[in-house]
Formats: C-alpha cells, sequence, structure tokens
C-alpha cells in the first residue's frame, strides 16, 4: 500500500474520531482499518493511538504525524484540484448572495468580466439588506461587510473598506464644514428609519458616537447617496459606495481625521464543503483580483 495512502487513512481516523467511524465513511471494514494502522506503527516503529473499540487517544508522536501528514494530504489534494481546475470548464449556476449596496456599485459592474471568461457559468445574484444566511438562501457563496455571520461558515477576507461622513460642495458651501463631531448637531443630516435606525449613530475617534438628525428620512442607501449628492445634507456611507461621487467631484468627505478607524471588513462566505465547487473557487480567487490589494474605489 502506498504511504500517501496509509497516511490518508490515519487522517480520517483522527478527524472522524475513532477506527469505526472511519470504517463508515472509507466503507472499508473495521479490522482492514485496524490492519492498516497496525502496519503504518510497525513501519514507523512507534505508537501513534491508544485505541480501544470504543475510542482512541493520540501518542505524543501521533499528535506530530497527524499534523505533518494533514499538512502533505492537503498539498496534494490543492495540486490535483489546481489541475482539475485548469483543465475543466466551469458551467452552471452560481448563486450569490450579496448586501444590496455593494452588488450594486461593486459586483455588477465586473460580473460581465467574470462570465466573459468562463461563458459557461450562470450567475443567479440575489441582493438584500436584510439577515444575510448563505445556507437558508441556497447560495453557493455571500459577499458579506460588516459583523461576521455564523461561524460554520468558511470566512474569506477579500479587503478593509471604510465609512466616509461626506456631503456635496453645494451643501458645504452654504452651511460650511463641520470641524468637529460634535459641530453635526448643527448640521442637517439624512438619516435612516425603521430597522436601519441604528446608523444613525455616527462613531468617530476616542469612542464619541454622535446621534444625528435631519428633516429628511429614506429606507435604502441609493436614496442616500442621491440627496447628499442634491445638496440634502451630510452622510456617512461606505468608500466602496461613496468612492466614484468623490472621484468625480459630486461628494466631499469631512471629518477625515476624525474617521480613521471606522473601518468596514469585507469577506467572501461560503457553506463548509470538503470539496469546494470549482466555480465557487473560481468566483472567489476573481473577487480576491478584483479587490486586492487596492480596491477599485480607490483606485486614481
Amino acid at each position: 500500500m502506498e504511504r500517501s495512502h496509509e497516511m490518508g487513512i490515519f487522517v480520517r481516523v483522527v478527524e472522524e474520531g475513532g477506527l469505526s467511524a472511519a470504517a463508515r465513511t472509507l466503507n472499508l471494514a473495521p479490522s482492514t482499518i485496524s490492519k492498516i494502522m497496525t502496519r503504518l506503527e510497525e513501519r514507523l516503529g512507534v505508537r501513534l493511538m491508544n485505541r480501544t473499540t470504543r475510542q482512541f487517544k493520540l501518542t505524543g508522536e501521533g499528535e506530530e504525524f497527524y499534523k505533518r501528514s494533514r499538512a502533505i494530504i492537503q498539498e496534494i489534494e490543492d495540486a490535483e484540484a489546481a489541475v482539475s481546475r485548469a483543465k475543466a470548464e466551469l458551467s452552471g449556476p452560481l448563486r450569490v448572495i450579496a448586501m444590496v449596496a455593494f452588488g450594486n456599485y461593486q459586483l455588477v459592474p465586473i460580473i460581465p468580466e467574470f462570465l466573459a471568461r468562463h461563458p459557461g457559468v450562470h450567475i443567479d445574484l440575489a441582493l438584500t439588506d436584510g439577515k444575510m444566511d448563505v445556507i437558508e438562501a441556497g447560495a453557493d457563496v455571500g459577499v458579506l461587510h460588516g459583523n461576521l455571520p455564523d461561524s460554520s461558515l468558511i470566512v474569506h477576507r477579500l479587503v478593509d473598506d471604510r465609512r466616509l461622513v461626506v456631503a456635496s460642495p453645494d451643501y458645504l458651501k452654504r452651511f460650511g464644514a463641520p470641524r468637529q463631531p460634535e459641530d453635526l448637531m448643527k448640521h442637517n443630516c439624512i438619516i435612516w428609519w425603521n430597522a436601519q435606525r441604528h446608523l444613525n449613530r455616527w462613531p468617530f475617534d476616542g469612542g464619541r458616537i454622535v446621534t444625528v438628525k435631519g428633516n429628511v428620512t429614506v429606507d435604502n442607501g441609493e436614496t442616500l447617496v442621491r440627496m447628499a449628492t442634491a445638496g440634502a445634507g451630510l452622510i456617512r456611507l461606505a468608500e466602496f459606495v461613496a468612492g466614484a461621487a468623490i472621484r468625480a467631484g459630486r461628494l466631499v468627505p469631512v471629518l477625515t481625521e476624525h474617521t480613521k478607524d471606522d473601518n468596514l471588513p469585507i469577506y467572501a462566505i461560503f457553506p463548509h464543503r470538503q470539496h469546494l465547487a470549482s466555480k465557487v473557487r473560481a468566483f472567489v480567487d476573481f473577487l480576491d483580483e478584483k479587490f486586492s490589494p487596492v480596491p477599485p474605489w480607490r483606485q486614481g
């Protein structure tokens, strides 16, 4: 038997929690697994585990052998997957779920390029500002910013964004720019209503929080941006939304020295699967390519 095969079975025994469980997943008799483990120990000249019919415990040598074996098996799997991805043409549906603002401002412009590279793939894009449940939505991959979801999901960090306080040049010409966070109480701010009311509490350095007020209330990010561009007041939003308007001169950042720590991490998330679909891996690699190390909204 090849050494890598013995090594793979040993790793499976450890990760399944015993010989019997490993035998079931490998579709082998427990006695066969036991003989393979015995032969492995004899060849190595050390005891890897102390085992009974019901449980086992790794020895010190077993712990070390498991760590090294797991790394080797992972290298083999990665090498095979890389070759398979390069050879196989990606095809079939790819369901992507994302938050509305990031989806509209950042995913929509780049998805055509991904489809041009992989014409056999069909993107099913769902955008939501509600609770993002990748599993319940039946999604292959989700793109999330802010708080992390259920820890049972695989989380891949794409890029760190930041939130900015901005206003139109016309508004700032008429009312001036705030110099300190507390000055916002003298300004008109465009505020959220209903489930997004917590976004009306703007954090600044030093732990300061200002609950802003204004004469316009909105329920979505697109209206928020349009109202600010029209000169209705100040808003706080992600740079991935505001970046294009800032470069075009339609919005101007203020209080930047007080918002340096207002970070907004962006993640790709997907259900835990032993063999990640090639199209999912390709899409996440594509996101890495587009957003790292410098995201498009900071270029130029």
